[in-house]
């Protein structure tokens, strides 16, 4: 196995001094998008910053989120929407928490199940190659014919009430004109579950992360038709979740911790190591899926059809590059957008105020700034420029969210409460 990298840097206030190992206890879903913490505690990155990082396995984001609050983990892998949703207040245990780095982007695919995959080819004559808006619109046909022959909705899978996987399925459902809240059901299945679910036709489709979507494929029951490369490239995935209080006593050690993340994050985006971390992730006690098929996950060769089509998809999963782990102020303001979008929440000031507290740039900055990393100037920007369109081509202004989501002819207002 390849031992760590080159990259030495060290927190400005302890460089030079020898500091005792700490451990940091992380709590992970068992998905692709955690390779930055297995390869910071697999391959001496954290050790080399005194830490040693204990990575425990879960089931489920509530369990996550609850045993953050209950202080039995330091630090947690964590949806996006997850510290914005702490706090606004939203769910059943609205522990505050925030992020100040990204464990990267993409690996997340909506998956449907052969079957209705194969009703849409009948209805809108797909021959398997189309894109994920014409896959949608086809969707929308199915939908529709339903409807008129009085058959009941559709019932589709996300894996957290306040995730990229939730806003992500419905933005491309509504991209398609479907109203996920009045044409199809929405319901919650913790990732590991979301295979056995379709396979036992309780669910018609799901959006979840690698590697559950490709398992899917291979167990024939069910097909690729979007990614989140093609409903927004650079949407924000995975991030560092951290309890307050564990930062306000820990400083230091929070500060190693990120070093190490970055160190680890590059580690993971070179090719020439994906051998290696796809056998570290291939491990029962992380993963747990086949080393092969990671291998082709970590470069975005997918296998879409059980009849064996494949898409190559650039940039289907980034650890580091292009800033993936810089916690953007704008990408947490279009969570935020969301979320009033499918009345989760109203929009005020008070919830601005709440979101930047949720995503902290300036904690980033002040950790990485004297490091090789490449750190932005400014905490937000534009988001949906021509390079990372969203699918339905319009642009996001963290300026103006009550314009942007006003332009949407598919929403719900600005209700509050959602149930978990």
């Amino acid at each position: 196995m390849r031992q760590a990298g080159s990259v030495n840097e060290t927190p400005s206030g302890t460089k030079g001094r020898r500091v005792p190992e700490r451990l940091v206890r992380i709590g992970f879903i068992p998905l692709v998008d955690m390779a930055v913490l297995v390869a910071a505690a697999e391959q001496g990155f954290a050790r080399r910053e005194g830490l040693r990082l204990q990575l425990v396995k879960d089931v489920s984001w509530s369990n996550i989120r609850d045993r953050l609050a209950f202080r039995q983990f330091d630090v947690a892998h964590m949806l996006s929407p997850m510290p914005i949703a702490s706090q606004l207040h939203l769910g059943s245990n609205p522990y505050p928490c925030f992020t100040p780095f990204a464990l990267g982007r993409g690996g997340n695919a909506i998956t449907l199940s052969v079957d209705l995959y194969r009703e849409m080819q009948g209805v809108a004559g797909l021959d398997g190659s189309e894109d994920a808006l014409t896959n949608g619109l086809a969707l929308k046909q199915v939908v529709e014919r339903r409807r008129q022959t009085g058959r009941k909705p559709l019932v589709f899978a996300m894996t957290y009430p306040f995730s990229s996987h939730n806003y992500e399925f419905r933005f491309w459902l509504a991209a398609a004109g479907i109203n996920p809240d009045a044409d199809v059901t929405m319901t919650v299945v913790p990732p590991p579950l979301t295979v056995d679910a379709m396979t036992a036709r309780a669910i018609d489709g799901f959006c979840v992360n690698a590697p559950w979507n490709m398992i899917a494929v291979e167990k024939g029951v069910g097909r690729m038709v979007a990614t989140k490369a093609d409903i927004w490239p650079s949407a924000p995935e995975k991030v560092l979740g951290v309890s307050p209080e564990w930062a306000e006593e820990n400083p230091e050690t929070l500060s190693r911790l990120v070093v190490a993340l970055d160190a680890a994050a590059r580690w993971c985006d070179d090719r020439r190591n994906h051998g290696d971390l796809a056998d570290m992730m291939a491990r029962p006690d992380h993963v747990g899926a086949p080393s092969e098929m990671i291998r082709r996950l970590l470069s975005g060769q997918l296998t879409i059809d059980p009849d064996g089509r494949t898409r190559q998809v650039q940039s289907y999963m980034t650890f580091h590059d292009r800033n993936a782990n810089f916690p953007w102020l704008s990408q947490a303001l279009w969570i935020y957008s969301q979320m009033v979008r499918w009345g989760q929440v109203p929009y005020d000031e008070a919830g601005l105020a709440r979101v930047r507290a949720a995503y902290r740039p300036e904690v980033y900055r002040r950790i990485l700034a004297a490091s090789s990393a490449s750190v932005p100037a400014g905490d937000s920007k534009v988001e949906g420029v021509a390079t990372e369109p969203f699918i339905d081509g319009r642009r996001f202004s963290p300026d103006d969210i009550p314009a942007y989501v006003a332009g949407f002819d598919i929403r719900n207002g600005l209700g509050s409460g959602v149930a978990e």
